[in-house]
C-alpha cells in the first residue's frame, strides 16, 4: 500500500505584494478590506516556504533570500493579533458618519442601563456601571475582530456578580455602610480580574470551541431563569419594598416570590409603584410605536429609554419626590476609592479570589457565549469572519483592563446594542470608540445632573430587558415539544428550576455537568454497523440501510467501524460488539435470548479509521487477544497506511498475522467461505 504522490509541485512558492494589497484596500473602503485574512495567509506562506519566489514569463522560480523578511512577518503578525493596526491606518473618512451617529445612538441607550446594571443587579456605586461601559469597550475595540460588537455590561453576568457580593457581604453584616460598599467594590474587581484573566487563558489556548459544547437548551434554560430571577429583583425596588426585603432578606428567588404575594398588597408604596410602572408601560409602548415606524429614521432611533430617564429626573427635581417616600440616585462620587486607578494584584482583592472563582468561571463562559452570538450574527450580516480565539483574548484583555479601576463590572458583547450598532450605520470599531467616549464624557460630566434620578425607573429599565430575554422561550419550548426532544426539554427544565430554586449559578453548574455527561456518553459510543452482501456481487452494505444487503455466510460478522479510535469511544467498543453478536441492530433488552447464532468469524473493515490514539490500541488489541483466545477468527480490512503502522507497533500485525490483513472485505470472505467448503 502507497501513498499517492502529492497533487501540487513542492518547488514553486507564492509571493503576495503587500504593497499592492495595502493601496488596494484604501482605495476601496473599509468594508472591502480582506487585509487581516490576506496578512495571515502571506504570513504562512512566507514562513512555510522559508525564502520567495520571482516569477518571469514561464522561467522556472529562481529562489533568493530576503533580508528584510523576518520584519515583514513580525509585522503582519502584529497587525493580526492587534486587528486595530491593519483597520485604522487605512480608515474611510466616508464611514465616519455611520459610525458617529452609532456610537451616539448606542451610548443613549447604554448609560441609562449600565446604571441599572450596577445599582439594581450589582448593588454596587452607579459609576461602576458607567466605567464598565466605557474602558472594557476601548480595549476591545483595538484587540477584537468583530467590527460591531458593543463591549459593556450585560444584565444576565451583572445579576450573577450581584449575588456573589451579597453572598460575601451577608458574612460582614455588622461592618459600617462606607465598609459594606467598599467591600462590594473589591468583590466585583476580584470577580472582574479573574473573569479577564479566565478568557484570556482560553483564548491563549486556542479554547475558543466552547460555544459549541453547550447545548442551546441549556442556554434558553439559563435566559428564561436569568429573566425571571430579575423580573423579581426589581419588582421589589419597582413596588417600594427595598427596606422591607432588607430586613426580611429573603435568599432563594423563590422566597421572594413568596415575600412578594404576602407583602405586595399591605406594604406597597403608591408613588413608587406609580412612577415605576408608569415607565415601563411608557417605554414598551414607545418601543412598539418604533417597529410599526421602522421607515421614519427619526422615528425609530429616538431613544426612549435616555428620553424617560431625563423627564423623569426632571420631574422628580421639580415635585421632590424623594420627600414624599420615593428613592433616588442621590449623590455619586466619580471615583469608587482611594484613587481612580488601583493595581489589582494586591492581598486585598486576592483575599476574595478564591472565594469567587466559582462565580466567575460561570460568568466568563456565559459572557463569552452571548459575546460570540452577537459576533457571528454581525460578521454573517456584513460579510466577513471572525476568531473566537482572538475574541476570548478581547474579551479578556478588556476585562483586565477594567480590573485595574475598583468595582468595574464584567463587561461582554450585547446580541442588541450589536444589531442596533450595525443597523444605524456602525460599519467599525470607530462606532465603540464613539460609544465608549461619549459614556466616559457622561460619567465625569452628567452624574451631577442624574441626582434626583428614581430608583424605581431604573428598575423599570431593567425589567424591560426581560421581555427581549422571554421573547425565544416560547418558539423553543413548542420547538422541542415538537421534535420530542426530551432530553433538550428536560435540561432547559432543570437548569430553570434549580436557579429558581437555590440560584442561577447552582442551576447552571448542575445543567452544565448533566450536558457535558450526556455529551461524554454520546462520543463513547463508537460509530459502527453490520454490512451485508448484495446478492450476486462482492458489494457489502450495511444491512440496516441497504434492503438488498443480506448477511449470507453462517457465523461471520462483518463490521464496519465509522470513525477514529480514541480512549473515549474504545471503552466500550467490547460490550457494542457483543451486543451486535448477539443481537444485531434491533434494540433489545439484554434479558433477552441471543437473536443471531455464534459468530466464529469477525471482519473488521476499517475505510474510516485514519488515526488510533495508544490508549485506543491497546484496548483494542485486548479486544482482538479475547476474541482469538476464543477462537474466533479475526480479519482486518481496507486498512490505510497511518493505522497500518500504528497496528504493526502496537503487535497486532504479529498478533494477527500478515494473513489476517486483506484489501478488501470479499477477499476475507472468500478465506471463510473456502475454508468451510
Amino acid at each position: 500500500m502507497t501513498s499517492s504522490p502529492h497533487p501540487y509541485p513542492r518547488n514553486i512558492h507564492i509571493r503576495v505584494d503587500a504593497s499592492e494589497v495595502n493601496s488596494t484596500s484604501s482605495l476601496m473602503g473599509i468594508d472591502a478590506i480582506t487585509q487581516p485574512a490576506t496578512e495571515e495567509r502571506t504570513a504562512l506562506l512566507d514562513s512555510s516556504s522559508g525564502r520567495r519566489a520571482n516569477y518571469s514569463g514561464a522561467s522556472t522560480p529562481t529562489p533568493r533570500f530576503d533580508s528584510g523578511k523576518d520584519a515583514s512577518v513580525l509585522a503582519k503578525r502584529v497587525r493580526y493579533y492587534i486587528p486595530s493596526l491593519a483597520w485604522i491606518p487605512n480608515y474611510s473618512l466616508n464611514l465616519i458618519g455611520g459610525d458617529v451617529l452609532a456610537g451616539l445612538t448606542v451610548a443613549s441607550m447604554l448609560i441609562p442601563q449600565s446604571v441599572s446594571y450596577a445599582t439594581s443587579l450589582a448593588k454596587i456605586s452607579p459609576v461602576t456601571g458607567l466605567i464598565s461601559a466605557s474602558i472594557p469597550g476601548i480595549v476591545y475595540a483595538l484587540l477584537g475582530t468583530s467590527r460591531q460588537l458593543n463591549v459593556a455590561p450585560e444584565a444576565a453576568t451583572s445579576l450573577l456578580l450581584g449575588q456573589a457580593i451579597a453572598d460575601v457581604l451577608h458574612d460582614y453584616e455588622d461592618l459600617p455602610s462606607a465598609d459594606l460598599n467598599m467591600l462590594g467594590l473589591t468583590v466585583s474587581t476580584a470577580i472582574t480580574l479573574q473573569v479577564g484573566l479566565l478568557d484570556f487563558i482560553l483564548g491563549f489556548f486556542r479554547l475558543g470551541f466552547i460555544d459549541v459544547v453547550l447545548s442551546r437548551a441549556l442556554l434558553r434554560g439559563f435566559i428564561t431563569a436569568v429573566a425571571i430571577v430579575i423580573m423579581v429583583e426589581q419588582l421589589i425596588p419597582m413596588l417600594g419594598l427595598s427596606q422591607l426585603v432588607h430586613q426580611l432578606d429573603p435568599e432563594t428567588t423563590l422566597d421572594k416570590i413568596f415575600f412578594l404575594c404576602e407583602y405586595t398588597w399591605t406594604h406597597y408604596n403608591k408613588l413608587t409603584t406609580l412612577v415605576s410602572f408608569g415607565s415601563l408601560f411608557t417605554l414598551i409602548a414607545v418601543r412598539s410605536i418604533k417597529n410599526q415606524f421602522k421607515r421614519y429614521w427619526f422615528i425609530y432611533r429616538i431613544p426612549e429609554v435616555l428620553v424617560i430617564v431625563i423627564l423623569s429626573t426632571v420631574i422628580s427635581s421639580h415635585y421632590k419626590w424623594n420627600k414624599m417616600g420615593l428613592d433616588i440616585l442621590g449623590s455619586v462620587s466619580v471615583t469608587t476609592g482611594e484613587s481612580f486607578i488601583v493595581f489589582p494584584f494586591n492581598k486585598t482583592i486576592l483575599k476574595y479570589a478564591h472565594r469567587t472563582t466559582s462565580t466567575a468561571i460561570i460568568i466568563s463562559v456565559a459572557g463569552f457565549l452571548d459575546s460570540i452570538v452577537a459576533a457571528k450574527q454581525n460578521a454573517a450580516r456584513f460579510g466577513y469572519s471572525i476568531s473566537p480565539n482572538r475574541e476570548l483574548v478581547a474579551l479578556g484583555m478588556a476585562n483586565v483592563a477594567g480590573a485595574f479601576i475598583p468595582g468595574t463590572l464584567p463587561a461582554f458583547g450585547s446580541i442588541t446594542r450589536s444589531r442596533i450598532n450595525g443597523d444605524v450605520g456602525g460599519r467599525t470599531q470607530m462606532a465603540s470608540l464613539v460609544c465608549s467616549g461619549v459614556v466616559l464624557l457622561a460619567t465625569f460630566f452628567l452624574l451631577p445632573w442624574m441626582y434626583y434620578l428614581p430608583k424605581c425607573v431604573l428598575a423599570a429599565v431593567i425589567a424591560l430587558v426581560v421581555f427581549s430575554l422571554l421573547a425565544e422561550t416560547p418558539h423553543d419550548v413548542i420547538y422541542y415539544w415538537r421534535m420530542g426532544a426530551w432530553i433538550d426539554l428536560a435540561l432547559m427544565s432543570l437548569t430553570f428550576f434549580c436557579s429558581i430554586v437555590y440560584n442561577v449559578e447552582v442551576g447552571i453548574v448542575v445543567s452544565l455537568l448533566i450536558s457535558l455527561l450526556l455529551l461524554v456518553h454520546r462520543s463513547s459510543k463508537t460509530r459502527m454497523t453490520i454490512l451485508g452482501r448484495v446478492p450476486g456481487t462482492d458489494r457489502w452494505k450495511p444491512v440496516n440501510e441497504d434492503p438488498e444487503a443480506e448477511e449470507d455466510v453462517p457465523g461471520a460478522l462483518v463490521v464496519r467501524i465509522r470513525e477514529n479510535l480514541d480512549f473515549a469511544n474504545t471503552a466500550q467498543l467490547k460490550e457494542r460488539l457483543r451486543r451486535l453478536e448477539l443481537y444485531g441492530h434491533q434494540k433489545t433488552h439484554p434479558s433477552e435470548a441471543p437473536r443471531r447464532q455464534e459468530t466464529n468469524v469477525i471482519v473488521f473493515h476499517m475505510a474510516d479509521v485514519d488515526k488510533c490514539d495508544a490508549s485506543a490500541m491497546q484496548i483494542f488489541y485486548e479486544l482482538l487477544e479475547e476474541y482469538k483466545s476464543r477462537g474466533v477468527d479475526l480479519f482486518i480490512t481496507h486498512l490505510k497506511n497511518n493505522p497500518q503502522q500504528q497496528f504493526m507497533q502496537a503487535g497486532v500485525w504479529d498478533l494477527l498475522g500478515a494473513d489476517a490483513f486483506r484489501q478488501t472485505v470479499a477477499d476475507a470472505i472468500s478465506i471463510v467461505e473456502s475454508s468451510n467448503r
